[in-house]
């Protein structure tokens, strides 16, 4: 916005300025018209009947050959009278007072000079302005990466949760600073470092951390930065981009979000000749171009490396990759000391804890948490962050902001209330499931309700049972509502979405159907516009429609698992609803201290699992 109005401003300023010359130029030209059409340019015969006449006015001025007064009718004459002898005579005896004036060069063109000038000034003003366009366009070819301040360096301090990725690229640091090591013993460092991971683990933090470690310049560019609207500016700006590396080299290049132009090639609408393949084309030949000596190191972050053109990533080009994966319990708790470091904290706040409770999230997410507790505290008046602010910041990235102007009826608060008793009471009945963190009727972002379910730790390997006990705690609500209420209601509709989404999984990719058996039906995806728009099917109709049914009976088999553990326990899901709807929000020790469980080995604090919530 502040680039926008800035750009907005020079434009007014040249307009103005445009305007101004146009209004000099015909003010200059109104003023010497008129200030010819005043005089009266008379014959010298006239001028002598004038003065004969007695009809002069004033005094008269002789300036080199030209005489200038005034009749008394009010009208300025002049008159040119060359050279005559006779003319003081005639004057004296007509007592017409006269004299002469020695002639004022500069005074006589300054009327002729300012129009010059104006004009001048206009044409200058239109040459500039072709030249600034010109160059505009001529700008097109440039690439213009971004350079960091080199007194903001970041080192590998200020990154954490991702240590072998940084062992990884300590390889590329020791290169950067010293070469020779590995050039005496033939050893040649990778041209390129492709980052992949999951959005929001500091893929493009980590490059940075490589620039500082090494103090080299860091050339930063993001992939969409090569695509205009003009042909061949994405191949020019390539050119450039290493034009300038070699220039400062040794130093990093970084191209963030490679997928935008990495694309693989001959994807369907385009051909061989879209800008976008030309463009690639031009970063293939630029990474063949240069040698490991040169000191010049191209690193790349991307969350689709399946869309990859194959000769991007071949040895010779991006011939190391680096993956980045989402930060495990040890990992979050080094990332929240890193976000919280320069920040006022109490001494009541566990960031083990904050870790503990925060499994899946990535090192983004955890910033925005202690951005969002830091935000609290500030609006609350605290001199310091709490470890209740935190707890509230976490509720609020991960299930939304509070709707507490949302009015909800006293029916519906009921049925959102069995609703949510119903997750949790399944989910409590079941092994190998997730522990329940938390219960909430409040409206939070877009669900009237959420049931928060939680790892007890990072899990990496789920087994069949807890898919199917997993959906039948998804498909709870909808058969509380159904039981209690005789109808079923819309508010199941994100349920039934991820449990679909489940039971086809176990069917079609991880061979969990008793039916069919251990066989993956993954549908193969079309090279067509960068595998983006089609998926073929690798299996007959018949047994896509095997598919449909065994998926259907996974669902109803869930459904009818839900229901009897709920009619078993009919009691308890009344008094959990009405606990419920008088507190509206229960943690996991109220719940097991309504359902008369025993407490079970202490977790710390939970948070949802994301894609396996349930919410109403």
């Amino acid at each position: 916005m502040e680039e926008k109005g800035g750009k907005n401003s020079i434009n007014f300023l040249k307009g103005l300025i445009w305007v101004i010359g146009l209004l000099l130029f015909i003010t200059a030209l109104t003023k010497l018209s008129e200030y010819q059409a005043k005089k009266v340019n008379l014959i010298y015969s006239d001028f002598i009947k004038e003065v004969k006449k007695g009809n002069i006015e004033g005094v008269l001025t002789i300036k080199k050959g030209i005489v200038y007064g005034e009749l008394k009718d009010g009208r300025k004459f002049y008159s040119y009278i060359g050279e005559d002898p006779d003319l003081n005579k005639i004057l004296i005896e007509n007592n017409v007072s006269f004299k002469y004036e020695p002639g004022n060069f500069i005074g006589e063109i300054i009327p002729y000079i300012i129009p010059a000038l104006i004009f001048f000034f206009l044409f200058w003003m239109v040459i500039r302005q072709a030249n600034l366009e010109r160059n505009r366009v001529m700008s097109f070819a440039k690439s213009n990466p971004l350079i960091p301040n080199p007194k903001n360096r970041i080192t590998f301090e200020d990154v954490a949760g991702c240590e072998e990725a940084k062992e990884e690229l300590q390889e590329v640091i020791e290169f950067l600073k010293n070469p020779k090591r590995f050039q005496k013993l033939g050893g040649k460092i990778p041209k390129g470092v492709l980052l992949i991971g999951p959005p929001g683990t500091g893929k493009t933090l980590l490059a940075k951390a490589v620039a500082g470690e090494a103090n080299v310049p860091f050339l930063s560019m993001s992939g969409s930065d090569f695509v205009e609207m003009f042909v061949g500016v994405g191949a020019a700006r390539v050119r450039d981009l290493f034009r300038q590396a070699k220039r400062l080299s040794p130093c990093i290049v970084f191209i963030d979000e490679i997928d935008a132009v990495g694309r693989q090639r001959f994807a369907g609408l385009g051909g061989g000749h879209d800008e976008r393949e030309q463009t690639l084309n031009q970063l293939l030949v630029e990474m063949d171009g240069f040698q490991t000596d040169e000191g010049i190191i191209v690193m790349a972050a991307t969350n689709r490396p399946d869309v990859l053109d194959p000769a991007l990533t071949r040895p010779g080009r991006f011939d190391r990759t680096v993956v980045v994966t989402l930060p495990d319990v040890k990992a979050r708790e080094k990332i929240l000391k890193v976000h919280t470091k320069n920040k006022p904290i109490a001494e009541t706040v566990d960031l083990f804890l904050i870790a503990r409770a925060t499994p899946g999230l990535s090192g983004a997410d955890l910033a925005n948490i202690v951005n969002e507790a830091a935000l609290l505290a500030a609006r609350k008046g605290k001199e310091k962050i709490e470890m209740v602010d935190f707890e509230e910041a976490k509720d609020k990235v991960l299930m939304g902001v509070e709707r507490k102007s949302l009015y909800v009826s006293e029916e519906e608060k009921k049925i959102i209330a069995y609703h949510e008793a119903g997750h949790t009471l399944v989910q409590k009945s079941l092994p190998e499931v997730y522990p329940v963190h938390k219960v909430t009727i409040i409206p939070r972002g877009q669900a009237l309700g959420i049931t928060h379910v939680l790892p007890d730790k990072d899990r990496f390997l789920e087994s069949d049972v807890y898919y199917k006990n997993s959906l039948a705690a998804l498909l709870a609500g909808r058969a509380t509502e159904e039981i209690v209420f005789g109808k079923k209601f819309t508010g199941s509709e994100n349920d039934l979405k991820v449990a679909t989404e489940i039971a086809k999984k176990m069917v079609c990719e991880w061979g969990m159907s008793e039916n069919l058996g251990p066989i993956s039906f993954r549908t193969r995806e079309a090279v067509f516009l960068g595998r983006d728009l089609v998926q073929q099917r690798e299996f007959s109709e018949e047994t896509s429609r095997e598919i449909d049914r065994e998926i259907k009976r996974i669902l109803e088999e869930a459904e009818e698992k839900a229901k009897e553990i709920i009619m078993r326990n009919r009691d308890k899901l009344d008094i959990l609803a009405n606990v419920l709807l008088e507190k509206e929000t229960l943690t996991s020790e109220e719940i097991d201290r309504i359902l008369g469980l025993e407490k079970g080995e202490e977790n710390g604090l939970k948070e949802d699992r994301k894609g396996n919530g349930t919410n109403n």
